[in-house]
């Protein structure tokens, strides 16, 4: 659940910053510019083609991101093994909880509770966000490298223009992110299905807050999630056969 609402977080604080004027020069050398530059250096390469380029760049960067996304993955996965090992000792602490009235025998099931979590070595917070937070700026400066492009806004791609709204790529980038979580969630063991049904509301915002922005967003940004989407479903299938 914590990816799928750090993931509407990034995506909120995108939309936010794309009318942000404040520190914009320093975003732009730090992490826009050099997208940039990689992007119309592999247009020339790619026969001048900027569609093929945002394709491109998209798998590089996703496979560069790959090893932190795995492991958190196979982390995700650990603390799930550890949690059914506790979760009957943790249920009934909570039970207790729920009946107890008395603040100071609450206190003493809380901290029987973390000593619970201790003794197994689980961290209650879940696994750590650093893989997610390591991306941040990188996606983020290619988001606005495309974004800002005059040159991409001006280039034909397959049926569309990149730098104008398609309603039919805008529906792609979304169902491709829809599967993405569908795909992930059955996957998932059915207990943890029924445990997670907060995940679920959160799994189908996503890919609606993207197909919102998406209809009004230039084309270049939904072929970049589409394809990121696809390499994230790709993702998910593999790390679960590892």
């Amino acid at each position: 659940m914590k990816r799928f609402l750090i993931s509407i977080l990034l995506i909120t604080t995108v939309i936010l910053l794309s009318g942000c004027s404040t520190n914009e020069e320093v975003l732009h050398v730090a992490f826009v510019d050099p997208f940039t530059n990689l992007i119309d250096w592999l247009a020339v390469k790619l026969s001048g083609s900027f569609g093929l380029a945002i394709v491109a760049i998209t798998v590089i960067i996703r496979l560069i991101l790959l090893p932190l996304m795995v492991k958190q993955q196979k982390e995700q996965r650990k603390l799930q093994e550890k949690m059914k090992v506790l979760k009957p000792e943790l249920e009934k602490i909570q039970k207790e909880m729920k009946t107890e009235k008395d603040k100071g025998r609450q206190q003493a099931l809380q901290k029987d509770m973390m000593s619970l979590y201790q003794k197994h070595g689980v961290n209650p917070l879940g696994v750590g966000c650093l893989p997610l937070i390591i991306q941040t700026p990188i996606l983020m400066g290619f988001y606005f490298a495309i974004k800002n492009s005059e040159k991409i806004a001006s280039h034909s791609f397959l049926w569309f223009n990149l730098g104008s709204p398609d309603i039919l790529l805008a529906v792609l980038a979304g169902a491709v992110y829809f599967f993405q979580f569908k795909i992930q969630q059955s996957l998932s063991p059915v207990n943890q299905q029924k445990a997670n049904k907060s995940m679920q509301l959160v799994g189908y915002l996503s890919p609606l807050m993207i197909l919102t922005f998406s209809l009004s967003a230039p084309s270049a940004l939904p072929v970049y999630w589409s394809v990121s989407g696809l390499f994230l479903i790709l993702q998910t299938i593999i790390v679960k056969k590892i």
